[in-house]
Order: structure tokens, then sequence, then C-alpha cells
């Protein structure tokens, strides 16, 4: 959920060490069978190896390359010819799958509300534009309805449809509400919060407060004792409480400049805060309406590693233009962008990460990505004004991946075999768990 943009415009599974680099599949990373987290589209009986014409992560940038998938994960790796004869091969480049570790729903369905069957759409929705692991998104609304759609959730985190729950309410501030209807807002009781994370299990992975509400202290040591990621936003607090609050153990912002104080040059607020300081990941929405290209420049300048697209997608991502609710208030989206009904707000996005992936590529001016690294590529590091593509795909994969303490999203051994196929920009074909979704 978010409001009037502020600016102008579980245990990870450790990956096997890697081996000397060679031009020649002597580059290799390998493992054995590893205990998978079954997925329902995967075939766990799956052995597969493809050779792609470029293989680029966050770390990595391999042409060609191959990757050895089994059991819904990476065996091995390599840059160069292949150990034996593959079973497919893919052409252009294939990058990780996509991690949106915020994103309340699509197709007109919900996370806060919908039934079992309309979360598997909106799931699979998603996933078909290359989101291979998403985080469920509830808003705001009555602790008992916030009790319901955690239990609904729950046992879809438990089985790895979903990467985790993300509590985003109702301990905001009135202040910086966007769509949050401020009649549903409560501050910040730890005993409450204490039955919210029990009735999920282990399976709310993060909890979004505003730090400068009283009891909020108490409420985030203790999530953060406990397991779960505490993220600051819709808060109007200043730098001092920001800081503070970083030091209680808060480690993400949800949607930088949506939703607190806007960006001064004497009173930097959360957004400021949150540029400087090493200790936290930032959430960015890039949906053309968010932020404007110079300020999303100015986080991928300013915070590199930290850099977490979002899609903050709600019901009406995958329809036209309508009126819906959302965090129990009205929601009007006119042209594809979502407003509440009388105008004061934005309202979340309708788009998806694979729209902010492009977008962050675009606000560095980069061009698509040729089928191959250059023959002769440029001495010294990228110009501060383009954005190469490893730092697009740290921000859409690895980085949210390990904000939220999720198996590694770097194609490494062990890792998912959540991959995305690009044509260009866009996404061509997607494979979760081992198992392509779309056809060619």
């Amino acid at each position: 959920m978010t409001d009037l943009p502020a600016t102008s415009a579980t245990p990870s599974l450790a990956p096997t060490p890697e081996t000397a680099h060679s031009d020649t599949h002597a580059h290799t990373d390998t493992d054995t069978d590893t205990d998978t987290d079954t997925h329902t589209h995967t075939d766990t009986r799956t052995h597969t190896l493809l050779t792609v014409d470029r293989l680029v992560t966050a770390d990595i940038d391999w042409a060609p390359a191959w990757i050895e998938i089994r059991s819904g994960r990476i065996a091995a790796r390599g840059e160069g010819r292949p150990p034996r004869d593959p079973d497919e091969h893919v052409p252009a480049t294939v990058v990780p799958g996509f991690v949106d570790i915020h994103s309340h729903g699509a197709l007109g369905a919900d996370f806060g509300t919908a039934a079992t069957r309309d979360i598997h759409r909106i799931i699979d929705f998603h996933a078909a534009r290359g989101t291979t692991r998403i985080v469920a998104s509830v808003a705001t609304a009555p602790l008992e309805t916030l009790h319901r759609a955690i239990a609904t959730l729950r046992p879809l985190v438990e089985d790895g449809t979903l990467a985790g729950i993300h509590l985003e309410g109702p301990y905001l501030s009135p202040a910086r509400r966007g769509a949050h209807n401020p009649a549903l807002l409560r501050t910040p009781d730890l005993a409450e919060v204490k039955r919210l994370i029990a009735i999920g299990g282990g399976t709310v992975r993060m909890l979004t407060i505003a730090p400068e509400l009283p009891g909020a202290e108490p409420v985030i040591r203790w999530l953060v004792a406990n397991g779960v990621t505490v993220a600051l936003g819709h808060s109007d607090a200043d730098a001092t409480t920001t800081r503070s609050a970083i030091g209680w153990g808060a480690t993400v912002v949800t949607h930088l400049f949506n939703g607190m104080k806007p960006l001064h040059h004497r009173e930097p607020g959360l957004a400021g805060v949150a540029l400087v300081d090493d200790r936290v990941t930032v959430e960015l929405i890039l949906d053309g309406h968010h932020v404007s290209t110079e300020t999303a420049e100015i986080v991928r300048r300013t915070a590199p590693g930290r850099l977490a697209l979002v899609s903050d997608a709600m019901s009406a991502t995958g329809l036209g233009d309508g009126d819906y609710d959302i965090a129990g208030s009205a929601v009007r989206v006119t042209g594809g962008v979502a407003w509440l009904a009388d105008g004061s707000s934005l309202a979340g996005s309708t788009a998806t990460l694979a729209d902010g992936f492009r977008g962050l590529l675009a606000a560095g001016g980069a061009r698509p990505a040729p089928a191959a690294p250059p023959a002769a590529p440029s001495a010294g590091p990228p110009s501060p004004g383009s954005t190469d593509l490893t730092a697009a795909i740290a921000a859409s994969s690895a980085t949210p991946a390990r904000a939220l303490g999720l198996d590694p999203a770097d194609l490494t051994v062990g890792s998912p075999a959540d991959l995305v196929h690009l044509h260009g920009t866009d996404v061509a074909r997607v494979m979760r768990r081992g198992a392509w979704l779309t056809s060619s």
C-alpha cells in the first residue's frame, strides 16, 4: 500500500564454494542431490541439463553457460561447454527468477481476503510474468480479518507455494496512512503482535510498522528476537527516531519515499536515513507513478546492493480500469493507476516486478542486454549513468531474498531452479522449481 509520492516527480541453503575460472566447462559449481521445497508445478523427478547463450546473475555474467537441475534445484553450473549433451538449449539471456516481497494481489483477488483457489490465481499470474517467489502482503484490517488471512495463507507458505507473509499494518501512522483506512489503524500492542505471529507459526516473515508510535520499540525488539523482519513504513518518523528504530533491529524500509516525510536537506527523515544506512534494505516501486526516474536513479546510485524492487501490486493488477476496495478504502483505477476514490493518495500499483525490472534499466539509460557480452569490454567501472544488468537482477532477486532470509535467488548450487528467459528486457519464458511454466 502506498500513498502520494513524497518526491517530486527460514534459513537459507548455503551454496557450494566455486572452483577456479576457465573458458571451458572446467569452471563449474557442483553438488549432490539436495532436499527440495517441492512446488506444485514442479516434477521433482526432473534431471535436466540446459545450455544458455548467456547466464547473468548478481555476481556472474557467463556466455555461453550451462545449468544442471535436479529435484527443482541447481545441482551444477558452469561457463563454456557442458559436461554432456544438453537436454535443451535456451537462446539469449537467462537470469534468476524475480522475488517480490511486497505484493497484495491480482486479477480481482487480494491476499488479505482471498480463498485458497484465488490465492493460487494471484501466484500463477505473477509467476507467468517472472515472479517465481512471492510474499503475500496483507494490508490493514480488523484483527479478526488478519487472523483469518494468516491462517489461510500459512499452509501455502509451509508447502513452498508462497515465500512468506508480510503484514503491512495495522500499526501505521494516520499522518502517512496512504490507502489504509484510518479507522482500522492501531497503536502497537505486544500481546496483539504475539498473537498474530503465533497464528502464522513462523510464516510471517515481515511486519511494517511506524516506529514513532507509542509501544513500537518493544514490538520491534520482540519481532527481531523472534526472527521476523521489521520494516519501517507509513511513518512520520524523523531522522532521530529512524536511527533508533534501526538500532532496535529494523532492516527494511517499505516502498521508499511513499508513506513517509519528504526528504529535506535539514530534516532527512526516514527516507534520508535509509539511503545512507548500510544496514537497511530499501524497497522501491518502479511503476512509472510512485517515484520519478530521477528519484529512482538517486536510489540506484546511493544504495547499491540494498535496493529491492517490489510491485506493491493490488487486486486490479491484470484487470482494466474500475472501482476496487483495498485496506478498507475505496479505490479507483484510471489509466492503470490506482488512486483512492477521493484522489488524495496512490493506492498500490497495477504493475508486476518485471515492470520494475525494466524500469530500473530504463532509469539508468541502459539498453536491452545483448545475447553475449561485448568482445572487447571497455576498461573501468560502468558509467554512473547506466544500470548494468547485474544490478537490476540483484534488485529484483538476490537482494529481496536476502532481506527476508529466503533461499538464495542467485542460481548458485543448491538454490531453487527459478529462471527467467529474457528476450531483450521482456520475459519470454519462466521456470519455477525446475519446470517451465510458459511455452516459448
